[in-house]
């Protein structure tokens, strides 16, 4: 039963990526005779990737920018003099507030110091001389980072000034049990095979999205070295994630026609990968396709000629659990531009996905496509 499921997987995997009908026949005829997937498969030959862009010495220095004001964030508020007007309200979804005669002022994108001015001005409406305004941010609601993934209180934390990744890890608990217990026992993080635990945070996977775009911070460095280097300040609608180590699916991105991760079971190859997301999109480029492996900050890539291995005159190469693999539309020019916007990728999609589940645990996951530009 076990090989006629392979040969099934295979037949599906052929038929949907798209060959014509002579090359599925030799490839079925071939598969008959092969030997066992073990043995028809070729290993992983990955390329050291060791250029990729590093940390902005910018991203460590700490912001000069004050706190602007947005909606949901609660003022105290009074006209100096009059203790009467004392009154607390919050920034209404049209950013505006409202405040004893005055029928609404917009504060959206404000400083504090900004918005006393304004308040101020406005009073002269219905005063002779501008009325001076205390005010003071009693809560933050409109900027806000999202630590998500292995961590003892993950969640949407409020950001009412400046604040390091260290700090926003400890807000939320730090990470879970398990993790530091897998850390302190020795090895490689994330590796299932040596009895990491469930609730174990894979580091090496771990990033930070900002913009779209994942920061390449090493976190096994800051986290267990001390490495301050890597200790970079945040900025609002951030996302950290630390994802779990346990190796249970592959991230299938980029030119196929349903973009997700599929569940690994414990041996899988590119071709079934690809049959499981749906096959590859028609104007999908499949000689350079990326299979990128290990460590966000170090990552490892092959890059694989699908249309060989769909003709029989190169093996099948198998995957491992949490590996990405990426098809393109446009061939690569640069390996590390390519490797970084693949990176960028999976970190989208994925926060994407967390961020969906965080405010629905019955959200569906999403993959993300993202064009290759012919620059790459």
């Amino acid at each position: 039963m076990k090989r006629i499921s392979t040969l099934l997987v295979l037949g599906l995997a052929i038929a949907t990526l798209g060959s014509g009908c002579a090359t599925i026949k030799e490839r079925l005829a071939k598969t008959k005779s092969s030997p066992p997937l073990k043995q028809n498969t070729a290993m992983f030959v990955p390329t050291a990737v060791t250029d990729l862009p590093p940390l902005d010495p910018l991203l460590l220095q700490r912001p000069a920018s004050e706190y602007r004001l947005g909606p949901g964030d609660e003022l105290d508020l009074e006209v100096v003099g009059d203790v009467a007007s004392r009154a607390r309200t919050k920034v209404g979804p049209d950013g505006k507030i409202y405040f004893y005669l005055l029928p609404g002022v917009d504060v959206w994108g404000l400083t504090l110091s900004q918005a006393r001015q304004r308040l101020g001005q406005e009073f002269k409406t219905f005063t002779r001389e501008q009325q001076p305004v205390s005010i003071t941010l009693h809560s933050t609601e409109s900027q806000r980072i999202w630590v998500l993934g292995r961590l003892n209180k993950p969640g949407v934390f409020p950001m009412s000034g400046p604040m390091t990744l260290l700090e926003a890890i400890s807000e939320a608990g730090g990470p879970s049990a398990a993790s530091m217990a897998t850390s302190s026992a020795g090895g490689l993080i994330g590796s299932a095979s040596r009895g990491a635990s469930d609730d174990a945070a894979d580091f090496r996977r771990a990033f930070v999205m900002r913009q779209g775009k994942a920061l390449r911070v090493d976190f096994k460095k800051l986290l267990y070295q001390g490495d301050m280097s890597q200790n970079i300040y945040l900025q609002p609608d951030d996302m950290v994630y630390l994802p779990s180590s346990t190796n249970g699916s592959v991230h299938v991105l980029g030119a196929v026609n349903i973009p997700k991760a599929v569940d690994y079971t414990g041996r899988m190859t590119l071709v079934e990968s690809l049959a499981r997301a749906g096959g590859t999109a028609k104007h999908a480029y499949l000689s350079n396709i990326a299979i990128v492996r290990g460590s966000l900050t170090q990552p490892q890539v092959a890059v694989v000629d699908l249309q060989a291995i769909l003709r029989g005159v190169a093996p099948d190469v198998e995957l491992e659990g949490q590996d990405i693999v990426y098809v393109p539309q446009t061939p690569y020019r640069t390996l590390t531009r390519y490797v970084d916007m693949i990176l960028d990728t999976f970190a989208r999609t994925v926060g994407i996905n967390e961020g969906a589940r965080m405010v629905d645990e019955r959200a569906v996951g999403v993959g993300v496509n993202v064009n290759v530009g012919a620059g790459l």
